[in-house]
């Protein structure tokens, strides 16, 4: 891997000593964020990943290289150096990396790179899913197919409200991933902490959720793991109005003809106008939320010992 990886110092000391780590997508500062947003909220991350007590390490590439532990001033010198940055999934890391390009990295290529590199939990803002219209569309997002494969637990608030729930969701219990609400028997959907959708699995702590996917990977299933958290309180968002906003986005999107990779950050910018700000501010702080519960759990299996044979974990 070492034709691949830049692994940050401070990152690869701590896999060695099995210290916790977090791996968190880089894609939500090249395009999902606004600026200067989008960097304040990269280094408020980072921090709430340390702050629960594990190193962050923020993945993207760079130059034609997949770096583990990139730091806000790598992100601004990228987005300021006239280059195009692609938004990067499971079908353009190879391109990206051949091409010696710069990217963010999706929730797939996120979970591929952290993968790559021996992290086992990653905490994210919303997962991609099936986007509403499929039927004629058949637009699915790799981020499903990616947790059905790789061996990483991902938190998030949920898929993203701008889908088809459950469809979604639908999806990944087909694809046998185990999703867990945090603290709650309803799945979250992003801005908003209810959607009227059972989750499937309970859990409370990050110690159960430590022990459930240790046991996971020892059973030799390679799949990821979902775990959905509710947004903040204080700044989750009425599902009416998210509705609405939806609704509203959406025509104004097939108006525009905007379609496929770029669908989705029209859709949250077009969010952020039609709620005068509510959905960036939810937006953000649901991002901090589970970056905080990312290293809370990551520090919960950094401890679980009892059912991690390396055999298993190697998977």
């Amino acid at each position: 891997m070492n034709d691949l990886l830049t692994i940050a110092p401070e990152i690869s000391q701590a896999l060695a000593q099995g210290e916790p780590v977090v791996a968190l997508e880089s894609t939500l500062i090249t395009h999902g964020l606004p600026h200067p947003v989008n960097m304040e909220t990269a280094i408020d991350m980072l921090q709430s990943v340390r702050d629960a007590g594990a190193v962050p390490a923020l993945i993207g590439i760079m130059d034609g290289r997949i770096r583990i532990g990139l730091a806000p001033r790598d992100l601004e010198v990228m987005l300021a150096s006239g280059k195009q940055v692609l938004k990067v999934s499971r079908r353009d890391l190879a391109y990206t990396l051949s091409q010696g390009l710069n990217g963010g990295t999706t929730v797939a290529a996120t979970m591929i790179c952290a993968r790559l590199a021996g992290i086992r939990i990653f905490a994210t803002g919303g997962i991609g899913g099936v986007h509403r219209g499929v039927a004629d569309t058949m637009d699915v997002s790799a981020d499903l197919e990616e947790l059905s494969r790789t061996p990483v637990a991902v938190i998030c608030a949920g898929a993203k409200a701008i889908l088809d729930l459950p469809r979604t969701f639908e999806y990944l219990e087909t694809k046998g991933v185990p999703v867990i609400g945090y603290g709650t028997r309803e799945l979250p959907g992003f801005y908003m902490r209810e959607t009227g959708l059972s989750a499937p699995l309970r859990l409370d702590s990050p110690a159960e959720i430590a022990a459930l996917a240790a046991r996971h990977w020892a059973l030799g299933l390679s799949g990821g793991i979902l775990i959905a958290n509710p947004p903040p309180t204080q700044t989750a968002m009425d599902r009416v109005e998210v509705e609405k906003a939806i609704d509203q986005a959406l025509e104004s999107a097939t108006e525009a003809k905007i379609s496929g990779a770029a669908l989705t950050p029209y859709l949250l910018d077009s969010m952020t106008r039609m709620t005068e700000g509510r959905s960036l501010r939810a937006n953000v702080a649901l991002i901090l939320n589970n970056a905080r519960l990312g290293g809370q759990i990551a520090c919960a299996f950094a401890a679980e010992s009892a059912f991690r044979p390396s055999s298993a974990l190697a998977s």
